[in-house]
Order: structure tokens, then C-alpha cells, then sequence
């Protein structure tokens, strides 16, 4: 006997234990519209806050915003900019290496990143110098680790300086 007949005959057999539940109307849940948010280092969180409106942040995908109730996803971060755009209007900005945004249920953003720093701690003249450095290595006759290590070197620094402009 399939399924849908077993159901048929417990219905008839006792029909008041298959009836409904009324359904009641109750007010909408209120939705918040701020985000909780976590920045964090292996070494310590740089950033915690539910007073959050909006994230804007660099992934691999392309760069986002993240609001409030977004839907939940994991992206991974290239080397950029994250600014935080708080519910008093102002807006923090964090320079990371790279890492991982978790959007969870409920309005949370989680980002864990090796490196990130306020982007104020950054000199337009240092970047450059450090770029004409690493450019040196990725272009020379080094080992093939020094040369590599130049390119990733370089493609962060290259990042930080578009960061500060």
C-alpha cells in the first residue's frame, strides 16, 4: 500500500488528529537594521560592533556592500579596503591583507584576516619606496621563493596604495 493511501485511511479512521491548527495573525517580528559585526586577527579582534549599517569590503567576486539581513554567505577577501559605516554616521576604514567574510543569520558579519590595520597607519611615500623594492625582487635574478614571495608582495602593496588615494 503506497503512502498516500495509508494517509486516507488514518484520516477516515481518525479524522480529528489530521485537522489543522487555526492559525493566528500576530505582528510582523521587527527587523533590525544593523549589522554585528567582527573584525578579527588570529592575535586579537580589531573591531566589534552592533551599531553597524553597512560593510563595504573587497572580495574575490568583486567588491560588495553588506547590509543588514543579507543573505548568508562565506566570501573570500582579497587584499583591500574594508569600511565600516556606522549607525552615527561616521565610518572606519581597515586596510587587510586578505581573509574570509562569513555572513551569518541574523545580521552577523564575521571578517577573520592574517593582517589588517587602520588605514590611517599608512604613508603614501613609504607604499611607493616599498613598491619600487619589491619590484626590484620580482624583476631580478633571484630564487624562484624570493621572486614569488615579490609578486605577492607586490600585488598587496599595489592594493594599499589605490587604498590611500
Amino acid at each position: 500500500m503506497n503512502s498516500l493511501r495509508v494517509a486516507r485511511a488514518a484520516a477516515r479512521i481518525h479524522p480529528s488528529k489530521f485537522i489543522a491548527p487555526l492559525q493566528r495573525r500576530s505582528y510582523a517580528d521587527a527587523v533590525s537594521d544593523k549589522i554585528k559585526l567582527t573584525l578579527a586577527l588570529p592575535h586579537q579582534s580589531i573591531y566589534k560592533s552592533t551599531d553597524v549599517v553597512q560593510v563595504n569590503i573587497s572580495a574575490e567576486s568583486g567588491d560588495m556592500g553588506i547590509l543588514a539581513n543579507h543573505v548568508p554567505s562565506i566570501e573570500q577577501l582579497k587584499p583591500g579596503l574594508v569600511e565600516i559605516i556606522e549607525e552615527s554616521g561616521g565610518s572606519k576604514q581597515y586596510f587587510l591583507s586578505g581573509g574570509f567574510a562569513i555572513v551569518q543569520p541574523g545580521s552577523q558579519l564575521s571578517i577573520n584576516a592574517v593582517e589588517g590595520f587602520p588605514l590611517d597607519d599608512f604613508s603614501a611615500d613609504a607604499v611607493r619606496s616599498q613598491i619600487t623594492e619589491a619590484q626590484k625582487i620580482a624583476g631580478g635574478s633571484g630564487s624562484e621563493q624570493d621572486i614569488a614571495e615579490a609578486k605577492i608582495e607586490l600585488e598587496v602593496l599595489e592594493s594599499l596604495q589605490a587604498s590611500l588615494k
